[in-house]
C-alpha cells in the first residue's frame, strides 16, 4: 500500500524530475503460428498480435491518466522470428517483418521487437535467412526492431556471426542513408541476452516465457540526479544509500503500473526492468548523475568507479522493492539519447575506449554510438567482439548498437529525433582488425563457464 508521503514524492518526481514509465511491453509467444506456408504463418501472426495487444495502448493511456504518471511507450515483443519462420518454405523473411510492422501499426504501438536470432553457438537455416533479411527489413519497415545474440558465457563467442553482423550493420546503414543510417538504431548485437527485456531495440519474447506477459521498463535519471545533488559533500556510503532508496521508490511505481496493466488486460505480470533510461531532455541524463557525484565531466578519470556505484545501488534498491526485477536493470549509457553524454563527447572528455571501459560495470554496452560512414565492416565486427568478450568474461549482458553514419565524418552529427536524439560521430582506431576477424570460428567459453 502506498502512503500519502510516497504519493506526494511521486508527484514531485513527475512534475520536476522527469520521472516516467518508459515502456509497457507485451510479450507474445508466436510458437503456435509456425506454418510451412509463409503466408498462412503471417496471417496467424497478425491475428494473434492484434487480438492480444488490441487494448494495450488504451489501457496504458487510461492508467497514465488515473495515476498521473507518464507512460511514454507501449510496445510488443515476440518470439524470435528465426524460430517461428524456420519451418516455412520462405526463401527470406521480409513478409514476416512486414506483417509485424502492419500488426504494430494496427494496435498503435511505437515499436515491435523480435525480428531476432540466437546464434551464439552456430546458425540454423532459419537463422541464416533472418540475418540476411535484417537490412531490408529494417529499411522497409517503421516499427520493427531486430536483435542477434552472438555470445554467451556458456558457449563463448561465435566469431563467424560477429563477422557477419559487421556486414549486416554496414548494409543496413547504406539502405537507410537518407535517414543517417536510422536502420542501425533498431538493431542490437548481444552477449548473454535476457529473454524478458522490455526495452527496444533488443526486446524479444524468450522461449522460456509464458504465452503472453506484461513487462515494464522504468526510467528516472532525473530523480536520481536530484537526490545526488542534495548530498553535497556526503561520503560514498551515504551516496549509495540515497541512490538505493531512490531506486526503491521508482521501482515501486513501475511494479504498480505493470500489475495494473496486467490485471486490466487479463494477463500475467512478468518483470519490472529498473534500468535508468536517459532521454535527450535536459536534466534526464545518466552522465549528469555521474557529474553530480563530483566529476567535472563524464569520461574523466573516476567515471567508471562512479558508474559502478550507481549501477550497483540501483540494482540493490530495485531488488528490495520487487521480487520480480528482470530484463537488463541498472544504468544505460547511450550517447545519442543522453544530453550529458553528447556534451562529454563534444568537449573531448569521452571517447569510444572510455565508453568500452564503462560497459564493464553498466547494464548494457556500447549503445547508440555513431561512427564515420567509411568505417569498415571488419572494424565494426572488432568493436562488437571486444564488447562480447566483456560480457562473456564478466558473466553479464553486453550489447552493441552502432551506426556507421553514411557520408559522415568525425565531428558531424546524426539526427534521429524523438527519444533516439542526435549523436556526434565518434572516432575509431585507424588500424586494421581485418586479419583477426577473418579467422572465423568460435572463441571458446571461459574456464568459469564450467560451473555445473
Amino acid at each position: 500500500m502506498l502512503t500519502v508521503q510516497e504519493i506526494m514524492e511521486t508527484i514531485k518526481m513527475v512534475q520536476e524530475e522527469h520521472l516516467d514509465i518508459r515502456t509497457i511491453t507485451m510479450g507474445i509467444s508466436l510458437r503456435d503460428c509456425a506454418d510451412a506456408d509463409p503466408r498462412a504463418a503471417c496471417d496467424k501472426i497478425y491475428e494473434k498480435i492484434t487480438r492480444l495487444a488490441g487494448n494495450l495502448v488504451p489501457v496504458g493511456e487510461s492508467i497514465a491518466r488515473e495515476y498521473g504518471l507518464p507512460i511514454v511507450n507501449k510496445r510488443i515483443s515476440v518470439t524470435p522470428i528465426s524460430i517461428v519462420a524456420e519451418c516455412s518454405r520462405a526463401d527470406h523473411y521480409m513478409l514476416f517483418a512486414e506483417t509485424m510492422d502492419r500488426a504494430a501499426a494496427e494496435v498503435g504501438v511505437n515499436f515491435i521487437g523480435g525480428f531476432s536470432a540466437l546464434v551464439h553457438k552456430g546458425t540454423t537455416g532459419g537463422d541464416s535467412k533472418l540475418l540476411a533479411t535484417i537490412p531490408a527489413a529494417l529499411a522497409g519497415t517503421e516499427r520493427v526492431c531486430a536483435s542477434v545474440n552472438v555470445a554467451t558465457t556458456k558457449a563463448g563467442i561465435n566469431m563467424d556471426a560477429v563477422a557477419l553482423m559487421g556486414r549486416v550493420i554496414k548494409d543496413t546503414a547504406g539502405r537507410t542513408a537518407d535517414r543517417d543510417g536510422l536502420g542501425c538504431a533498431k538493431l542490437v548485437v548481444f552477449a548473454n541476452v535476457p529473454e524478458d527485456n522490455p526495452f527496444m531495440a533488443g526486446a524479444f519474447h524468450g522461449v522460456g516465457e509464458p504465452e503472453v506477459v506484461i513487462n515494464v521498463g522504468i526510467s528516472g535519471p532525473g530523480v536520481v540526479k536530484r537526490a545526488v545533488e542534495r548530498l553535497n559533500g556526503a561520503d560514498f556510503g551515504a551516496l549509495a544509500e540515497t541512490i538505493k532508496k531512490t531506486a526503491f521508490k521508482i521501482t515501486r511505481m513501475g511494479e504498480l503500473v505493470g500489475r495494473a496493466a496486467a490485471e486490466r488486460l487479463g494477463m500475467p505480470f512478468g518483470i519490472v526492468d529498473i534500468s535508468l533510461a536517459p532521454t535527450p531532455a535536459v536534466g534526464d541524463s545518466v552522465a549528469e548523475i555521474l557529474e553530480a557525484m563530483g566529476l567535472e565531466r563524464c569520461g574523466t578519470h573516476g567515471t567508471t568507479a562512479a558508474l559502478a556505484l550507481l549501477n550497483d545501488a540501483v540494482k540493490k534498491g530495485g531488488a528490495m522493492a520487487s521480487s520480480y526485477v528482470g530484463g537488463l536493470s541498472g544504468a544505460f549509457i547511450p550517447v545519442s539519447e543522453d544530453a550529458g553524454m553528447i556534451r562529454a563527447v563534444e568537449e573531448n572528455a569521452l571517447h569510444l575506449d572510455k565508453l568500452e571501459a564503462m560497459t564493464c560495470v553498466c547494464s548494457v554496452g556500447l549503445d547508440m554510438i555513431a561512427v564515420p560512414g567509411d568505417t569498415s565492416a571488419e572494424t565494426i565486427s572488432a568493436i562488437i567482439a571486444d564488447e562480447m568478450a566483456i560480457g562473456v568474461i564478466n558473466q553479464k549482458t553486453t550489447a552493441v548498437r552502432i551506426i556507421p553514419a553514411p557520408g559522415k565524418k568525425v565531428g558531424d552529427y546524426v539526427e534521429f529525433g524523438g527519444l533516439l536524439g542526435r549523436a556526434p560521430v565518434m572516432r575509431v582506431h585507424p588500424f586494421s582488425s581485418n586479419v583477426f576477424i577473418a579467422r572465423g570460428g568460435r572463441i571458446p567459453a571461459p574456464i568459469h563457464s564450467l560451473s555445473n
